[in-house]
């Protein structure tokens, strides 16, 4: 059990840690889809408004993940953890495929 404490830790803090160079506008390669674009398209998007949404999804997912370290036992918060992690993914991959939201 304390394997998992420290594997759960840490994915945390690297997710959390990505999620705060996101924010800061940065890393745009990092998001998914993005990075492989030609540099013609990639010119079209609005690379640090992509990143910091990026961020805003990324920064919880991480922080609740350090979180789950703690509740490694209760399977009330890890079937709410997947609730809420599933939908912030899905969120994000709707708002960030509808409405040209991240196009110049």
């Amino acid at each position: 059990m304390t394997i998992a404490i420290i594997i759960l830790l840490a994915t945390g803090a690297l997710i959390t840690i990505l999620g705060c160079i996101l924010l800061a506008g940065r890393g745009a390669n990092l998001v998914a889809g993005y990075n492989t674009m030609p540099k013609e398209k990639k010119a079209r998007y609005n690379a640090p408004a992509m990143c910091k949404f990026a961020g805003k999804i990324t920064l919880p997912i991480g922080l609740l993940t350090m979180v789950a370290a703690f509740f490694v036992l209760n399977m009330w918060f890890w079937a709410a953890y997947g609730v809420v992690v599933t939908g912030l993914c899905v969120f994000a991959v709707v708002y960030f495929n509808t409405g040209n939201r991240f196009k110049h």
